[in-house]
């Protein structure tokens, strides 16, 4: 079995540690740069506990940003 492919930056991932949905912002030290949707802390995650997000949750993760730049004052 070979390394599992590390999403692009701009996707969404998910950290296969403990299910939580990021974008992804890069690459430092080997880990993964995840960000959640809508903003928050970045957080590190292995590479190889990195998978895509399936469709569904990439749809609610675009749901939660487009429902979080509604709210920031203009």
């Amino acid at each position: 079995m070979g390394v599992p492919e590390v999403p692009e930056a701009g996707a969404f991932a998910v950290d296969g540690r403990d299910g939580r949905v990021g974008r992804v912002i890069g690459l430092a030290d080997g880990d993964v740069r995840l960000r959640p949707p809508g903003g928050g802390p970045e957080w590190a995650c292995p590479a190889d506990a990195v998978r895509p997000a399936p469709p569904g949750v990439v749809l609610r993760a675009r749901v939660t940003e487009i429902n979080r730049e509604g709210q920031l004052p203009r």
